[in-house]
């Protein structure tokens, strides 16, 4: 492929990033012709490369993070003679460094400041001068990297590889360096004891929760919507570098005759990208899990099905060796961690949740994520703070999704707060009960370069089954019963009868049951 073509990266699918079957090929047939035209300007090899971090006074303090751009230097004729000193649209560099125990570095991102060095000069006028220009903003050249630096001062020495070209830049971790990273504006006290009789079974379920991060650490840590002091949701973009990181997970409970249904909520103050495009990025984002837990007579019970979202996706994944799959298929087994913790992994800047398996990309039995850096989350009570970037086993707290979200949002002050949005009717498949409410809240208020994107559970569903008219929107969180019995095939009887579900009209006649 010529320089300066798009490379798309895996983390989502292209339809999610560029819509509909239609634009995509009418996409790649644009791209194709782009490719075509500037083959014959492809650049010749890396003959140098430059390192310089950002800011360019190479200082950090421990804990702190600093980027590091690499630029490839080569000739725009490919010729071996009369070498030109210009920069070329060139990467992926391997990134690491000399003494791993220096500290940490991300994956790859696009540079997200002021690029004031040029590219390779393009043609200058006419439709090749055109398809150069689109080709450039189209490009995602991945050249930076974060690094973080150890708890310790001394010095880091990270070293950038291109097309066989080394070269190295030193990195000064002193505490007397200029912060990089803002204080946090907002503090949160210990949460009321709480009351909820479900209370010791979400504790002991509770996710480990493997949170890779990127180039915006505070916006990969997991924290609760009025992280920035306030309830309104159309300002949490901008209050985000401010906002507290103190680890938060929503969580609502809902039980049957034979089953409970834990959901776990993990909301972000940002979905972001390194290359934000319509659909991309948005303001709020909030995806999560539900733990079909089997009634066995023991105090706890016994896990059988875990699913998660990702992008308006449920994958799932069993407990139990005798689960199939039946409208979806299995996407692997539940990984438990110190016992009874579902491990999950959620990606950086989108967030899509997923169990262990291909989606993931951190693996429990080396504690490492693959790509680069995470934090790792566990239940304590207490909502610690990430010290760093690739910080370990930082305690999360739990919050009720029924106090906090949805009275809030049903019972009208949220007419002053501005936490909610996109209300909508609910209409579930298969004959089952209606909600509480007429109208609920379908998203939460954002206007940043998406509209109302992030949804409450209640507002979750899945393409696949919303598109077949399986489940409708919300059905999944607000009727987990019936829905993984819709999705997958469980080895007891299900009962469809709630015995406390506070988000739907009544219940299911009590002799309703899927084997």
């Amino acid at each position: 492929m010529a320089a300066g073509c798009l490379h798309i990266p895996a983390t989502r699918s292209s339809a999610f990033r560029f819509g509909p079957p239609a634009l995509l090929v009418k996409f790649a047939i644009s791209l194709a012709l782009i490719c075509f035209k500037l083959g014959a300007q492809e650049p010749g090899p890396v003959r140098e490369l430059e390192l310089r971090t950002i800011p360019s006074d190479a200082r950090v303090r421990p804990f702190d993070s600093i980027a590091v751009q690499v630029i490839a230097l080569g000739s725009p004729s490919g010729e071996p003679t009369g070498f030109e000193r210009t920069r070329l649209n060139r990467g992926l560099a391997a990134f690491h460094l000399r003494d791993s125990r220096a500290g940490w570095l991300s994956k790859p991102f696009r540079f997200q400041g002021l690029d004031e060095q040029p590219w390779r000069a393009g043609p200058r006028r006419g439709s090749e001068a055109r398809l150069s220009t689109m080709s450039a903003r189209l490009s995602i050249l991945q050249d930076t990297v974060l690094f973080t630096a150890a708890g310790r001062e001394g010095e880091a020495v990270l070293t950038a590889t291109l097309d066989g070209i080394a070269e190295s830049i030193l990195i000064r971790v002193d505490s007397e360096a200029p912060a990089l990273t803002a204080d946090e504006r907002v503090r949160f006290g210990p949460q009321p004891r709480s009351t909820d009789r479900y209370r010791p079974l979400v504790e002991y379920y509770s996710p480990f929760v493997a949170q890779e991060t990127w180039f915006e650490p505070r916006s990969d840590y997991i924290v609760r919507f009025d992280a920035d002091g306030d309830w309104r949701g159309d300002n949490n973009w901008a209050n985000a570098p401010l906002a507290s990181t103190q680890a938060y997970v929503y969580y609502a409970v809902i039980e049957t005759e034979t089953h409970w249904f834990l959901i776990y909520n993990f909301f972000h103050l940002r979905d972001y990208s390194d290359k934000c495009i319509t659909g991309t990025c948005h303001e709020n984002d909030n995806e999560g899990m539900i733990l079909t837990v089997n009634k066995d007579g023991s105090p706890m019970g016994r896990a059988v099905v875990m699913e998660t979202l990702a992008h308006n996706k449920v994958y799932s994944y069993r407990a139990d060796s005798r689960v199939n799959g039946n409208f979806h298929d299995l996407d692997g087994n539940v990984e438990f961690a110190h016992g009874s913790h579902p491990v999950v992994f959620v990606h950086s800047g989108g967030h899509g949740v997923y169990g262990s398996g291909p989606h993931a990309d951190y693996s429990i039995a080396e504690d490492s994520f693959g790509a680069g850096t995470g934090v790792t989350y566990i239940y304590k009570g207490v909502a610690e703070r990430p010290r760093h970037p690739a910080d370990r086993e930082v305690g999360y707290d739990l919050l009720p999704a029924y106090d906090h979200w949805w009275l809030p949002a049903h019972l009208g002050s949220d007419d002053r707060r501005g936490t909610f949005s996109a209300y909508y009717r609910y209409e579930p498949y298969g004959g089952r009960p209606a909600a509480r409410f007429d109208s609920l809240a379908g998203a939460f208020r954002g206007i940043k370069n998406g509209v109302d994107m992030a949804k409450p559970f209640w507002g979750w569903h899945d393409n696949e089954t919303r598109k077949k008219k399986v489940l409708a929107k919300g059905q999944w969180g607000l009727d987990p019963a019936y829905a993984v019995s819709r999705n997958l095939s469980l080895p007891e009887p299900v009962s469809l009868r709630y015995i406390f579900n506070p988000y739907l009209q009544g219940s299911a006649d009590s002799s309703e049951t899927v084997d």
